[in-house]
């Protein structure tokens, strides 16, 4: 039987696309399988929350705002969506790995870094996909 996969997608300011896991299942899928290695990668620190993947132009790359803004989103889809500000881990996807062993949409990150923002989605689009 075929699980229904629920990727949530944004459009960020100056069109860039985020996707957002719905599960754990999801977020290995989005993490592990959809997400390309120059795709940037967030999620809450230290707090249960959906894998965040930002998809990465050719032609340009996001700006520090940008990377605040699909922070934001990761850290409203995270268990600390009431935090006044939240740390969110940002990295590249390639630095995105699954240990041999653990649960189903648990990764390794080797290396990244950490900003705090607010949870909030009030400047993104949600772009609605019909799945069937």
């Amino acid at each position: 039987m075929a699980s229904h996969r629920r990727i949530i997608r944004y459009e960020l300011p100056g069109g860039w696309m985020l996707l957002v896991g719905g599960s754990d299942s999801d977020n290995e899928q989005l993490s592990l399988q959809i997400a390309s290695p120059e795709d940037w990668w967030f999620h809450a620190d230290g707090v249960p929350g959906s894998h965040t993947v930002l998809r990465a132009k050719d032609d340009q790359q996001p700006t520090r705002e940008t990377l605040r803004n699909a922070a934001a989103v990761a850290a409203y889809h995270s268990k600390a969506r009431e935090g006044s500000f939240v740390r969110v881990y940002c990295t590249r996807a390639r630095y995105v790995k699954k240990q041999p062993g653990t649960k189903v949409g648990t990764v390794h990150v080797s290396h990244g870094s950490v900003m705090k923002v607010r949870p909030d989605t009030s400047f993104a689009t949600r772009v609605r996909i019909n799945q069937r």
